[in-house]
């Protein structure tokens, strides 16, 4: 019956069989033996897979003008038969007043470079410079925002364990899904995005993250937290999800502390999110996040233990996306084959600037910092 069950799943997107959490092999059992594996530029190709997966290269932007930015690329292949290219932006006005820009687009004429390291479109390309060590990112796609940027890196890359992947199946040798993300966690923005209503300097910092979900994003997960916090001296970033039931609702932590030209700590086993007060969204009953707390924790090259911690209140929310109003229809009609998804992502900035605190080997240190984070529900 089980068997009947995930085949339907895997056609209709319908919910999978109960697995349990054996049938996860989760990132973190590799990083108790390599906590993190420094990216090289061959780690940065695209996989581009040919059955049901969703890529993105996002890039982060926090101006020092206060606008908070996003540039993405979102590769879709759905069961092999439909592949779908989008370009995204989304810009948040430090005013408070003026309305979010986002821009979404369907590339035309998507490809990939010979090395599968850069991709281009009618009216966009993302290119990765020829040492690995920076993006331009140029699109005009739309005219509400005509992007040019280019993303340095200032400190190492990584993926967590040795590949970065969590696998998904129950027979380990042969996985059905995986999941894995890259980091470039601190970086330099340049250039701008213009918008109908003038330029906007991207200068500042930047994060950038290249993801990948072999398998349909709902059955890999059920709930996402999404850190980003960059201060003078550090960049703490972190992703977790948790796994629907039928994986055991298992939950996948990975994430690391950079400074410039060094990771500090990067791994699995010491980072967590909490959402220390939460409010439930009328609209749909999800307990939306007020207040948070998160941990990294782990060790430098030399073995010198690192923590640290970032907490405090959210504020007010910069955006409440409704993910079924914004993905592409085919997509869509796969998702939507699931009773109970009804994906939101929950978007904050902290206008109240937080401090992070880090420990390296005793000595405390608190800096304050720019958060973004993102709490997504899906099921």
């Amino acid at each position: 019956m089980n068997w009947i069950k995930q085949q339907v799943a895997n056609v209709a997107g319908t919910q999978e069989p109960i697995y349990g959490p054996s049938a996860i092999q989760s990132v973190a059992e590799q990083a108790e033996q390599v906590p993190y594996t420094e990216l090289q530029k061959d780690d940065l190709k695209w996989a581009a897979m040919t059955s049901t997966c969703v890529e993105t290269q996002t890039f982060y932007l926090m101006a020092d003008s206060g606008h908070v930015g996003m540039a993405q690329v979102i590769y879709s292949n759905v069961a092999g038969i439909h592949t779908t290219c989008q370009y995204n932006t989304k810009i948040f006005y430090p005013d408070g007043r003026t309305p979010n820009l986002w821009s979404s687009d369907a590339l035309k004429n998507f490809e990939f470079d010979s090395e599968k390291l850069s991709c281009y479109a009618d009216d966009c390309a993302v290119t990765l410079g020829e040492d690995g060590t920076s993006y331009t990112v140029k699109s005009a796609t739309n005219e509400a925002s005509i992007v040019n940027l280019t993303i340095k890196r200032t400190a190492p890359g990584f993926h967590v364990g040795k590949d970065g992947k969590s696998y998904f199946g129950t027979d380990p040798k042969h996985p059905w899904g995986s999941m894995r993300h890259g980091f470039w966690p601190r970086c330099q923005a340049e250039g701008s995005i213009i918008t109908k209503a003038g330029e906007v300097n991207f200068k500042g910092r930047a994060f950038f993250v290249h993801a990948l979900q072999g398998m349909k994003p709902h059955h890999a997960a059920a709930k996402w937290n999404f850190v980003n916090f960059q201060s003078p001296s550090y960049s703490a970033v972190m992703m977790e999800y948790t796994t629907p039931p039928s994986y055991g609702s298992t939950i996948v932590n990975v994430g690391g502390i950079a400074t410039d030209g060094e990771i500090l700590c990067a791994g699995s086993q010491g980072n967590s999110v909490e959402h220390t007060k939460v409010m439930p969204d009328r609209e749909n009953e999800w307990p939306e996040p007020e207040a948070v707390k998160y941990v990294w924790g782990g060790v430098t090259k030399d073995k010198k233990p690192v923590s640290a911690t970032l907490a405090g209140s959210l504020g007010k929310r910069l955006d409440k996306v409704d993910v079924m109003a914004k993905i592409p229809g085919f997509i869509k009609t796969i998702v939507g084959g699931v009773v109970g998804t009804k994906p939101y992502i929950y978007q904050y900035a902290p206008q109240q600037k937080l401090s992070i605190t880090v420990k390296l080997d005793g000595v405390e240190t608190t800096e304050e910092g720019e958060l973004f984070t993102e709490a997504t529900f899906i099921s």
